[in-house]
């Protein structure tokens, strides 16, 4: 998303919440929410550009995989890291094999292979640090794929065979994004159609 509001939201009289307290706020609210250590953040919607990159990705990435073992989502569906209590909306994840969710819920995935992020200004410093961090604590993660939305930039965080994180970045626009894990590349001309990088 857009922006992180990193106040907690008070809601109920409260300002600690348990999972289950927090699931069901979740559930009947119009506003997604991220959930961390007993507190839930507000998540505010995104601006234009980061919309029209994230389309392009996903509906590129839903050409290239149908019929295929691995499934894309949207910023819609909730990530759960069970190590750190962390509950967030990727804006885009990608699951290989079954998908796991949360006590077979059908609404809390567990087991994501790759994670897009499109930064923002608000959300740059968050996404590199601290959630980038937090992230790395899924056991099934193979790959971290951060999108600027202000110029032509990819930064590609892939574990390697030593268990290590390895940076790849791409800043020109004939390049194209290699996704290791799913062995598929996405020209960043088709990343940024309609943006003002590609004209």
């Amino acid at each position: 998303m857009d922006l992180v509001i990193r106040e907690p939201v008070i809601a109920y009289g409260k300002k600690k919440f348990t999972v289950e307290e927090y699931l069901e706020y979740e559930n009947t609210s119009e506003k997604k929410h991220e959930y961390y250590q007993e507190e839930i953040f507000a998540m505010s919607g995104a601006k234009v550009i980061h919309n029209i990159i994230a389309g392009n990705i996903l509906g590129w990435l839903n050409q290239k995989l149908k019929g295929k073992s691995c499934r894309a989502f949207h910023s819609d569906q909730r990530i759960h890291i069970p190590q750190n209590t962390l509950f967030t909306y990727p804006d885009i994840s990608i699951v290989c094999g079954q998908i796991i969710t949360k006590d077979n819920d059908d609404w809390n995935i567990l087991n994501p292979s790759v994670i897009f992020e499109i930064l923002s200004p608000s959300t740059k410093s968050y996404d590199k640090g601290e959630k980038f961090t937090l992230y790395r604590d899924i056991p099934t993660l193979k790959e971290y794929i951060l999108v600027d939305s202000e110029k032509i930039h990819v930064e590609v965080f892939c574990i390697n065979d030593n268990n290590h994180w390895e940076l790849e970045e791409y800043k020109r626009i004939e390049q194209a994004l290699q996704i290791k894990t799913i062995r598929l590349s996405i020209p960043l001309i088709e990343v940024y159609e309609g943006t003002k990088f590609n004209l």
